[in-house]
Parts: structure tokens; C-alpha cells; sequence
């Protein structure tokens, strides 16, 4: 590119922006030059995927005005931002659930012919994939793909469409460390040809390894704009939160209890009715929590929608206690102790139009004292739905607020205190901390670790190997519906090793690997 690098290739200036008379941007200024990551910071509800919905075309603001390489614009769609060479990869993917991923390439592009050149477009989707280890199935529809597939397909769709800026929202929480190192270097490429690049996470070493300059973002307002080179990670979440934050994750010692949950010889089909799991075999145990580790699509889901009773079991056998599970529907799963925190917050573990205190009795509406016969008790709801809010710091304007209208942050925690609130003797959680600030994940770890030390059982499912690692007594990585090895010295394996076991290496061969170097 011919373009002076210094100059700037994006500029926000007194970005104002309110929904309903809440303010989510107030007066906020940004700027992204040619040839620079910015990464933008702030927790859940600090206004930064508001701005760049803006950014991107998705909202209009109030007030303020945007600049591209000094030209004022003026966005009234995505297709306004994407036909001025701005991409976004959204933390809550925009794709069209019932098309497919190659037909998803090429919505909003202009000048389509009537009929796609398929061939042509899959091609260059497989080139794509090829090229950035980004793999998925062209012709699966959106629906019948993991939240981390998803990611996936919409991390390639900005590529395919050669954005000038890329603003990538929480990218690599689905990628193995090798994926992630080369999604780096494709970032470190497109910096070096003189694009701008927008990078929003919640992982401070990503931030600190990666981002020329930070932008930090609390309530709606701009606290600070810093270069990365004159801060630190402690300063950034200072900042982030208003006071000093604790990066430690204390897990106490402790002996695992008798066997209170196991699966034999598993196996599911995914949505397509191919195999997802295959011949599974694992134990949960009183006290103890087993972290599961792999890339998403390799059978996590399905595994942990069996395990609740949401998935058909096409053959093996399932226990709680010694007893072997005959029906496994999510009513009579979640009677037996069985509680599930899914990664899909707004579509499988709330409701997004009901309003705080219906989601807070969605698993147990149907019993006493919550259910009266055939009616509701709702004094009985208010006050669980309150003691909910107040045990686990959940802020919301009122109980009969949306949860549509709740940050990320507060929709966990709501999650997390309608499954725990009885303290449950299994717990199924998955990407329990997926896109949440320092502040939300470090609660939400606790809570998890509380229980743990109560005596639950706890399957873990994250693409965060750190939080995995720190947090688990016995690791597992799963690869295409089969476990590579499960360790009970998680803090033994290198990234290395994790990341060739998610890739389908077992983790004997690995040894042995390692063995034969050494001799």
C-alpha cells in the first residue's frame, strides 16, 4: 500500500449513542491508523461493542462524526461500512441460521449475479481456510455449527472480503495455540501492508503481545487512550475496572470423592447425523473438576447436550450414583441433580424477551413452592429471583428487565445463580467465561471453585488452556468425538503438547515422541 502509515485510517470523534435513555457511548473519541493495532478494552457493558456496531454500520450514533482516510462518512447500514473497507467478526455472529456457510461468504457483497458461482466462492473459502487453519464444512448450514464453528465462519467472511480495517471481537477463542500464533502472524501481515486492525479481547497478554496502542472504555465513556509499550496488564485492568484486580486463580487442595456421575462407551451424532462422539468413556467425581480442552466442533457440544439429556445417546450408557440413567430428557436429568451452563447464553440458557425474574425459574417452574398446580406463586419468584441477583451481583435496572437488555457479564452471573442457587451435585459447564471482562470472569471462576470445594461434580469445557490448566484436577483433550489423554497433572503439559493433542496427536505418541529426542 502507498499510504502513509501515520495517517490515520479511521477516526471517531464524539461518538454519543443511547438506547431508551441509557447512555452506552458518551462524547467517545477513537482513532485506528494504517498500519497499527488498537485494542479496545472495558468490561461487559462498557460501550465497546456498541462503537463498533457503529463502526461497522450496525447502529447510528446520536451524535459525532466518522472519518475514513479524512473523508467524512456517513453509515446507514453494513453495507455502507463494508463497502468502505470495514470488517467486522462480531462476539454474536451475524449469519443467517438457516444458510449455509459458503452462501453466508457472500451476503451484502455487491454486484452478485443472479446465480453464485459456487465453485468459484467455496474455492476461495477453502483457500481461505487452508490458509488461516480456520476449517469448516461449505456446505453445513449455520445452525447445525458450534458456537466456535461459527466464530469460525465469521472470522473467514470478513477475509473473504478483503476489509481494509478488520475489527475482530474475542477471535481467538476458539483456536489451538498454533491457530492462534497464526492468526497472529496474519495480523502482523496485514499491520505491515497497512491496514488497521481493531482487536477486542479479554486476555491482557494478548492485548499487551499484540496492540500497538489501547483504548480503555468504562461506562459508556473513554478513560484513557495508552501505547502498549508504557503499560502494563495490571495497569490496563486497573484501569478497566476502577481498582486493582487479582490475576490469581486459587484452587484449594482437595481429595475427590466417591463417583457421582460416569459414561461408558458414548456415542452422539451432531445435527447432521454424523458421528460427533465416539465411544466416550469418563467419571465425574465428588470435589473434583474435569476440564475438557479441544477445538470447538470436536464433539464438546454434544457430549455435554447428552450428558443433560438434550442430545439423543445413539448408543452407551450413562450413571448418576452407581444407577444407570434410562430415561435421559432434560426434565429428569435436571430432577436428579444435573445442572447445565451452556455456551449459547442467549439462545439455550435464557430467553432473551423474557424478563429476569421468568429466566430465573426456567428449571424448576413446574415445582413447588414455585408452582402453585397449574398456576404460578410469583411472590415466591421475586423473592428467589432477588436473592439470585443479590448472592451473585447480577445488575439489572429491575426484575422485570429483558435479559435481552443485560451485558454478557450480567447474563452469566444470572445464568450461574439459577443453576447453583441449590448447589447442585453435578455441574456441566461450558465456555462458562467465554467474552466476559476481568472482573466477570474472575467471579465466575470462584463461584465454579466454590461449589468445587462444596463437593460438586464439575465438567469443564473452555478454549482457555490458562483457565483450564489452573482450574482443572484432570484435564482431557477431545478430537474428533475421541479423548487424545487425560492427565491428573494438567500443569505438566506444555502448550506445545495440548496444542498437538487438540489436533489429533495422542497424547502416548507424544511421550514417546518426546522420549525418543531425549534418548
Amino acid at each position: 500500500m502507498s499510504r502513509n502509515i501515520l495517517s490515520p485510517l479511521v477516526r471517531m470523534e464524539g461518538i454519543t449513542k443511547t438506547f431508551a435513555g441509557f447512555v452506552a457511548n458518551s462524547q467517545i473519541d477513537f482513532d485506528v491508523k494504517n498500519g497499527e493495532v488498537h485494542s479496545l478494552l472495558g468490561e461487559n457493558g462498557a460501550g465497546k461493542t456498541t462503537l463498533m456496531n457503529i463502526l461497522s454500520g450496525l447502529y447510528i450514533q446520536d451524535e459525532g462524526n466518522i472519518w475514513i482516510h479524512d473523508e467524512l462518512r456517513e453509515f446507514r447500514s453494513p453495507r455502507d461500512a463494508i463497502l468502505s473497507g470495514i470488517g467486522m467478526v462480531h462476539q454474536h455472529f451475524m449469519l443467517v441460521p438457516s444458510m449455509t456457510v459458503w452462501e453466508n461468504m457472500v451476503l451484502g457483497l455487491k454486484d452478485l449475479p443472479s446465480i453464485l458461482p459456487k465453485k468459484e466462492i467455496i474455492g476461495q473459502m477453502e483457500s481461505l481456510s487452508s490458509r488461516y487453519g480456520l476449517h469448516v464444512e461449505p456446505e453445513a448450514r449455520i445452525w447445525q455449527l458450534s458456537i466456535g464453528e461459527q466464530q469460525r465462519v465469521s472470522i473467514l467472511k470478513v477475509l473473504f472480503r478483503k476489509a481494509e480495517l478488520l475489527i475482530l471481537d474475542e477471535p481467538t477463542a476458539v483456536l489451538t495455540p498454533q491457530e492462534a500464533d497464526n492468526l497472529f502472524k496474519t495480523v502482523h501481515q496485514m499491520k505491515a501492508e497497512g491496514h488497521g486492525i481493531v482487536f477486542i479481547s479479554h486476555k491482557l497478554n494478548e492485548v499487551t503481545a499484540l496492540s500497538d496502542r489501547v483504548t480503555i472504555l468504562r461506562k459508556g465513556k473513554r478513560i484513557g487512550t495508552v501505547n502498549t509499550s508504557d503499560t502494563t496488564q495490571e495497569n490496563l485492568a486497573e484501569m478497566m475496572v476502577g481498582k486493582r484486580v487479582s490475576f490469581n486463580i486459587t484452587k484449594r487442595p482437595q481429595k475427590p470423592g466417591k463417583i457421582s456421575m460416569e459414561i461408558r462407551d458414548l456415542s452422539v451424532n451432531n445435527d447432521r447425523g454424523l458421528p460427533a462422539v465416539r465411544d466416550l468413556c469418563l467419571q465425574l467425581r465428588e470435589g473434583e473438576i474435569l476440564g475438557i480442552a479441544g477445538i470447538a466442533g470436536n464433539g464438546q457440544q454434544e457430549l455435554c447436550e447428552a450428558m443433560v439429556g438434550l442430545r439423543k445417546v445413539e448408543a452407551g450408557e450413562m450413571y448418576i450414583n452407581q444407577i444407570r440413567i434410562q430415561k435421559a430428557d432434560p426434565k429428569s436429568m435436571i430432577s436428579q441433580g444435573v445442572r447445565y451452563i451452556p455456551a449459547d447464553r442467549k439462545g439455550t440458557g435464557l430467553v432473551p424477551n423474557m424478563n429476569v425474574q421468568e429466566n430465573s425459574i426456567l428449571k424448576n417452574y413446574w415445582q413447588k413452592p414455585v408452582s402453585r398446580g397449574i398456576t404460578i406463586d410469583w411472590n415466591v419468584v421475586y423473592k428467589l429471583a432477588s436473592s439470585i441477583v443479590r448472592k451473585f451481583n447480577v445488575d439489572t435496572p429491575s426484575l422485570s428487565t429483558p435479559v435481552r437488555n443485560l451485558s454478557g457479564g450480567n447474563l452469566q452471573k444470572l445464568m450461574l445463580g439459577r443453576e447453583l442457587s441449590d448447589e447442585p451435585p453435578v455441574i456441566i459447564a461450558v465456555h462458562p467465561t467465554w467474552g466476559l471482562d476481568v472482573a466477570a470472569t474472575g467471579f465466575v471462576r470462584d463461584t465454579i471453585l466454590n461449589e468445587r470445594d462444596k463437593g460438586a461434580s464439575i465438567l469443564l469445557v473452555s478454549e482457555d488452556l490458562d483457565e483450564l490448566v489452573a482450574m482443572s484436577d484432570r484435564l482431557a483433550v477431545m478430537h474428533k468425538g475421541r479423548f487424545m489423554g487425560i492427565t491428573d497433572e494438567p500443569e505438566t503439559l506444555s502448550r506445545e503438547a495440548l496444542g498437538l493433542m487438540m489436533a489429533g496427536i495422542a497424547h502416548e505418541d507424544i511421550l514417546q515422541r518426546d522420549e525418543g529426542k531425549g534418548s
